[in-house]
């Protein structure tokens, strides 16, 4: 061999190390997001130390009441990949009064985001949707759902995989539980997919409110919101299949 290849292969050998070195590593069953969120209690260290506190105590969440405490309002359960993205497109309807990002669907209980994230556990990441159904109807927030998920990804959406991640409805009476199975033939009959449609419609449970610095995450930190979004992929694939996106 020249010897004057020798060095400079040792030097590209070094380089690719450095870089190597510098990514990031997690396992299979850790979703993009953990990252994110690992990232942002690192920049945001005062905003999330007493969540952290509570993760490690394994007391980082609480059990919501099964109704909302004004009899006014009507709740709504959907599992669609990360909370953080899930959370915007409800806000935005009018007649929604908040939303929750939590953990439900599991046996678990008071689930931390890093056991759910890395799968340690059999909940999903999920968000609770309170509403006046005076202004906006069940139906209409199903709508808002199929339009941000992609109901033919099994156990995952996007870039997050695991079941943690997988999408759902969770029905809370026996009215929404008939719509939502109606609305996800209609969507099967549409044609808009070319896969199955394996988004579960099931019972809903305990709903587990997740740590207080991923509630309204995209308004916390719009930063690393807009970074992990842009780079799951969710936008691209609304774009394609409807034709609109956040």
């Amino acid at each position: 061999m020249n010897k004057h290849i020798v060095p400079i292969l040792l030097v590209l050998l070094a380089v690719v190390l450095a870089i190597s070195a510098c990514k990031p590593t997690r396992s299979a069953d850790e979703g993009s997001d953990t990252v994110a969120a690992e990232n942002e209690e690192q920049a945001s260290g005062e905003q999330v130390e007493s969540a952290g506190e509570a993760q490690e105590s394994g007391q980082g969440t609480e059990a919501l009441p099964p109704t909302a405490e004004d009899p006014s309002l009507e709740i709504a359960t959907f599992a669609g990949g990360c909370f953080w993205c899930m959370e915007p497109p409800f806000d935005k309807v009018d007649g929604v009064v908040r939303t929750i990002s939590g953990y439900t669907g599991g046996k678990e209980k008071s689930p931390t985001y890093k056991e759910v994230s890395y799968g340690k556990t059999t909940h999903a990441e999920a968000v609770r949707v309170y509403y006046e159904p005076d202004t906006v109807s069940y139906e209409e927030l199903l709508d808002v759902f199929w339009r941000n998920i992609n109901p033919t990804q099994k156990n995952g959406q996007f870039v997050d995989i695991g079941s943690q991640y997988r999408t759902a409805i969770y029905v809370h009476d026996d009215e929404q539980r008939k719509l939502a199975e109606q609305s996800r033939r209609e969507l099967e009959a549409s044609g808009r997919f070319t896969e199955p449609i394996v988004t579960e419609i099931e019972p809903a449970g305990t709903f587990w409110k997740a740590e207080e610095y991923h509630q309204d995450f995209y308004k916390k930190s719009p930063v690393r919101y807009k970074s992990y979004r842009s780079g799951s992929g969710r936008d691209e694939f609304i774009e394609k299949v409807w034709g609109d996106s956040e």
